[in-house]
């Protein structure tokens, strides 16, 4: 595999504000294989967001640039799918209807209906959801609304999928579930990933690699830790793996002590606090509104 599939090179941004111009990241280098799948992890306001949706195309860098597949990304594009936390499914539309709207616009000319179908019906069987695929978004559970999200992105048949905290809203039994369908769905597509989260389990779970935020402002990686685990991965064996809760300790302890939250501080109970979730800034770029981080 190469290791220069995705390349994010000396990327750097600043956003203005009323008192001048705010750095958000800074000199960013990153080099992502095919195939591979990454976690962003940091606390909040370490820029994570920012550089997926700078990958995305939502964002452009102020200096630097990403590179895929050797082409720079300008802009956003059906081959960088992107799922939110929020599953953003059209209320007035069924399962199997906001699967197509993906299917259409991507694949439009170059499938004919019965080929259509026969792809948002493979798309809902990976995720699952083909028994729902005639209810609509408020008939469904917040998971498997999440897993509509995931077929529509895959649908799209994207080279990278961006997942911004995918499961972050959702409860642990559920997360459990759909970490272990995106693990299968990883092993049987083997398409790129790259996945902002705030669980450290999790990011050990599911990565190849877990590249770590330092604070902001001026946010850069702090490290890259590579998660020499086998596949498939299966949580209750790894709960006593002696590998998985040495990787498990490097992430807590760069979060925690090499990179402390200064909001930690106001924590007087004495207590390891955990990452915070803080409300998301947005910006206005073209006709949509993304995360700043």
């Amino acid at each position: 595999m190469s290791n220069e599939y995705l390349e994010l090179s000396q990327v750097s941004i600043e956003f203005p504000t009323p008192k001048g111009p705010f750095k958000a990241l800074n000199q960013v280098d990153l080099k992502i294989s095919q195939g591979e799948f990454v976690s962003l992890i940091g606390h909040s306001g370490c820029g994570k967001s920012t550089v997926l949706n700078i990958i995305a195309g939502l964002l452009k860098a102020t200096t630097g640039g990403v590179l895929l597949e050797s082409r720079e990304v300008d802009e956003p594009g059906p081959e960088r799918a992107v799922v939110f936390q929020h599953h953003s499914l059209f209320p007035w539309l069924t399962v199997y209807q906001n699967v197509e709207l993906a299917v259409k616009k991507v694949f439009k000319g170059k499938m004919n209906k019965r080929e259509m179908a026969e792809w948002i019906h493979h798309n809902l069987e990976l995720v699952h959801m083909r028994h729902a695929e005639h209810k609509r978004p408020a008939e469904i559970s917040g998971g498997m609304k999440q897993r509509v999200g995931i077929a529509r992105a895959l649908a799209m048949q994207p080279k990278v999928l961006l997942m911004d905290e995918p499961f972050g809203a959702l409860d642990a039994l559920t997360r459990a579930h759909l970490q272990d369908s995106l693990m299968e769905i990883q092993d049987e597509l083997g398409n790129t990933v790259i996945m902002i989260t705030h669980d450290v389990d999790e990011a050990v779970l599911l990565s190849d690699r877990i590249v770590m935020m330092t604070n902001g402002p001026a946010a850069t990686i702090g490290d890259i830790l590579h998660i020499d685990l086998p596949r498939p991965r299966r949580r209750v064996e790894l709960a006593g793996d002696s590998r998985y809760n040495a990787y498990r300790a490097e992430v807590l302890k760069f979060l925690y002590e090499r990179q402390r939250n200064p909001a930690d501080d106001d924590d007087t109970s004495g207590k390891t606090a955990q990452p915070k979730i803080r409300a998301v800034k947005t910006a206005q770029v073209g006709d949509e509104k993304v995360k700043v981080a």
